[in-house]
């Protein structure tokens, strides 16, 4: 039971942590499903795993993350853009991986859903997203 509502609490404030990071930017025909979080063997880190859908033409703004992001492409194309870098198209089975502190975003530039895997490996206590310009 005492497991139930720590996980309930974690993914309450990681939900809360993304709507409240940055109220302003649109994340509409995006969605988020968190499907775990754990502490890693490496005292003050701990990895997510998230599934996020893009409805067609749908994106998220430029965002960075405390940690590794490694991305794997579940379905449609997307394009990624990330700082410092020409935008990259990735379909169904690619990966990424964006480091520590780098400003990216995402697009869904196909004409269907597209879905991502993001698995974070972050430091603990820092706010999963931060939102860029």
């Amino acid at each position: 039971m005492k497991h139930a509502h720590v996980r309930v609490a974690t993914v309450l404030a990681l939900g809360f942590a993304w709507a409240a990071a940055a109220p302003a930017q649109d994340t509409s025909g995006t969605h988020r499903k968190q499907l775990s979080q754990h502490d890693l063997s490496v005292a003050g880190w701990e990895e997510y795993q998230v599934r996020v859908d893009f409805d067609p033409g749908k994106s998220v703004p430029n965002h960075k993350h405390p940690g590794e992001e490694i991305i794997y492409v579940i379905e449609g194309t997307i394009e990624y853009d990330v700082s410092g870098k020409p935008p990259l198209i990735l379909k169904a089975g690619d990966v990424l991986v964006v480091p520590t502190g780098v400003v990216h975003s995402a697009k869904n530039v196909g004409k269907d859903n597209a879905a991502e895997l993001g698995t974070y490996v972050v430091q603990k206590g820092k706010p999963l997203v931060e939102w860029a310009r």
